[in-house]
């Protein structure tokens, strides 16, 4: 017999009702965190969450028993988890949960969901979605980004702290440029910006931009940073992922929790605050708190969309002076036009033949 977690509960949620079944289910028993706890954690940063997602095909990353101990989520063809990533919109959605036709970088396309009301990112969560992975586009035009994303990732032997001081430079890096980045926490130990753009350009330009910035932090921090794919090549420094701009690749929304035992979330943060803050900071139970009390503080994103030219210019300029080409995709990705040779350089085949 199926136990049951508490009777269901319906709420208001703009002008839907959302039905949440087994509301006191343990989403987080870590942290003592319910299934409705989460679904009323993205009702309170609603207007956060809905600019964050609003009209971007995403991916949902359920956990549909909760993240309790020893639950894995399905991450390669074959392997069945308990928890697992829906790109496409799942069966019996309400009538009020709209789509995006997307392609993926294999040719098979498919229709994801595309918020339009808070109701279905709370339909979503009842689901089980505990994290929302949005695309860079709208579904208006799902093939040219509105946002480069700029992920930094501390590797091993580096922290917080380390992808911050970088986070600083970066930001210094935009004013020479007249941008504008938006940081947040990752929900872990990295840090996003977000900068909004001009739909103009494929997510092959949007990605070059990434590398472009990438690189010239490499070359102002020293040792501090690194774009190298292949961990085995990796410094002690921070990664600037620059893959997260490839076709289907996505982050973690503003406001996302984060499939952590303690129930982290993805927070945006003041670039003042950047120094004192600790992710650890943002959970489910403080982020509506601090959400009601601070507001949205990525309220003005939609305000300026920025031209990337000069990054493309950067990266051209490093192609022809310096040899420095494309970069490898993830391993998933069929071969991309003008990339190096896909293959961890520890395994490369060394010719040993006399010349």
């Amino acid at each position: 017999m199926t136990k049951e977690f508490g009777d269901p509960v319906e709420l208001a949620v703009g002008e839907h009702m959302v039905r949440v079944s087994n509301p006191d289910r343990p989403y987080f028993p870590a942290v003592g965190i319910t299934k409705l706890d989460v679904v009323q954690h993205y009702i309170s940063c609603g207007d956060g969450v809905m600019r964050a997602l609003r009209e971007r095909p995403t991916t949902l990353e359920r956990w549909p028993g909760g993240v309790v101990e020893g639950a894995r989520i399905s991450t390669r063809e074959g392997f069945k988890g308990e928890a697992f990533y829906q790109k496409r919109v799942p069966q019996g959605a309400p009538s009020y949960v709209e789509t995006a036709h997307i392609t993926f970088p294999s040719g098979r396309t498919a229709d994801e969901v595309a918020p339009t009301h808070l109701a279905v990112v709370a339909w979503a969560a009842q689901l089980g979605t505990i994290t929302f992975h949005p695309w860079p586009v709208r579904r208006s035009d799902v093939d040219h980004p509105d946002e480069l994303r700029l992920d930094l990732d501390p590797q091993p032997g580096t922290d917080f702290r380390d992808a911050v001081l970088v986070a600083h430079e970066m930001r210094a890096l935009l004013a020479e440029l007249g941008m504008v980045g938006w940081p947040k926490t990752s929900g872990g130990r990295g840090v996003h910006v977000y900068v909004r753009i001009e739909p103009r350009w494929g997510f092959v330009d949007v990605r070059h931009a990434a590398i472009a910035v990438g690189r010239e932090l490499e070359r102002r921090l020293p040792g501090r940073v690194t774009t190298r794919w292949w961990k085995e090549e990796r410094p002690v420094a921070v990664f600037l992922d620059y893959n997260q701009n490839a076709r289907d690749r996505t982050i973690a929304s503003a406001y996302s929790v984060r499939s952590k035992p303690h129930a982290p979330v993805s927070m945006p943060v003041r670039w003042e605050e950047l120094d004192d803050v600790s992710p650890s900071d943002f959970t489910v139970r403080t982020a509506g708190p601090r959400f009601a009390e601070v507001g949205d503080l990525h309220a003005g994103i939609d305000d300026t969309g920025y031209d990337i030219s000069t990054l493309l210019e950067w990266y051209e300029r490093d192609e022809r002076d310096l040899g420095l080409g494309d970069m490898p995709y993830p391993p998933d990705y069929p071969k991309m036009p003008g990339e190096p040779a896909r293959v961890q350089p520890s395994r490369k085949r060394v010719d040993t033949t006399d010349e």
